[in-house]
């Protein structure tokens, strides 16, 4: 893991190849230590993580703070409503209270872009030593989510060997909110850097027709594109023309509390023409795994029905495959820091 660049990780347009080989390497080495019997590891023991998340979160926040107890860190949360924010403090001033505290990774979460980014170059501006991980930034990226989403599919199309590889010339669907999705954005970047095809699918309001460039160049402030050759993106309106021969659907949740505006007339409207059913899923031609990063809302994004057949529904393995993938970002991050590559010799519990 000697070859790990990335002291922060804010998004997932600068990851290469090799970058998303050595997460899902190590992710997939991570998911196996409960069959081995090994619940913990001495990686970051006397290293101290802090989950600062500002805005609500069940999933992300629990997943990273047992990813890092599972490898031995100190973990300190934030909550925003018994904090001294109410006071006046900045979100700058908090995270530096956590840094003086010896916090070695700070998880941020934020309902405004750029936050976390900030956040980072204002702490290496001070020389500090500690790392920034994006938890979630506004509309921006949520960058480990879309690294749990790759190896869970990697898991499914190749589950001896999980990597990149797996999703070469696979073609993905992802339905539904792509405008207000963070995870979309996340997922386009992994995606096609592991040379999937994506095809997107929602109304106008949610999916506007620039997102089939969404890849085409770097985003601003990075100078080149990593990864040579990427898949391809493109839009579609109707669910009948997306899903033929895909190979993996995933459907996002309607962000109704980002929506500026009323963009959708009514939900029962949207389920009908773009809720995931176990009918409308047989225009896949073939039996396809769902995803779908959570929460669901029922009878929204997809059926009752289809959310509880763990036969094709996939949500629970995300939720199961972000400890490991969270594990492995921390210990590359923790490697990156350190002189020292963290031990993976195990020790019981």
């Amino acid at each position: 893991m000697n070859g790990w660049q990335h002291r922060h990780i804010i998004d997932l347009a600068s990851f290469s190849s090799e970058d998303y080989a050595a997460v899902l390497e190590l992710a997939e080495r991570f998911r196996s230590l409960p069959v081995t019997g090994a619940r913990k590891l001495p990686a970051l023991q006397g290293r101290l993580v802090a989950t600062l998340f500002f805005e609500p979160s069940t999933r992300t926040r629990s997943s990273f703070e047992l990813a890092a107890k599972r490898l031995s860190a100190d973990v300190m949360s934030f909550s925003p409503s018994s904090s001294s924010l109410s006071k006046g403090e900045s979100v700058l001033d908090t995270a530096r209270t956590y840094v003086a505290m010896g916090a070695d990774v700070l998880v941020v979460r934020h309902r405004s872009t750029a936050v976390p980014e900030q956040l980072a170059r204002d702490l290496d501006a001070a020389g500090e030593r500690t790392v920034v991980l994006n938890g979630g930034d506004g509309l921006h990226s949520h960058p480990s989510q879309g690294l749990l989403d790759l190896f869970t599919l990697a898991r499914h199309f190749a589950p001896d060997h999980p990597s990149p590889e797996a999703l070469q010339g696979k073609r993905i669907a992802i339905v539904g909110d792509i405008l207000h999705s963070r995870v979309a954005r996340s997922n386009l970047w992994a995606l096609t850097a592991c040379g999937a095809d994506v095809v997107l699918c929602g109304p106008p309001s949610l999916l506007p027709d620039d997102f089939s460039a969404f890849v085409e160049s770097p985003p601003p402030g990075q100078s080149f594109d990593p990864v040579a050759q990427r898949g391809t993106i493109r839009v579609e309106r109707k669910l009948e023309r997306a899903l033929p021969g895909v190979d993996a659907v995933m459907t996002l949740r309607l962000q109704k509390e980002r929506m500026g505006q009323q963009l959708l007339t009514s939900l029962s409207r949207y389920h009908r023409d773009y809720g995931l059913s176990h009918d409308r899923l047989k225009l896949c031609g073939q039996l396809v795994p769902v995803l779908h990063p959570g929460p669901v809302n029922r009878g929204v994004e997809m059926t009752s029905a289809l959310l509880d057949d763990l036969s094709i529904c996939l949500v629970e393995e995300q939720v199961r495959n972000g400890v490991p993938t969270r594990m492995a970002l921390l210990y590359l991050m923790a490697a990156a820091e350190s002189a020292a590559e963290p031990s993976l010799v195990s020790r019981s519990s």
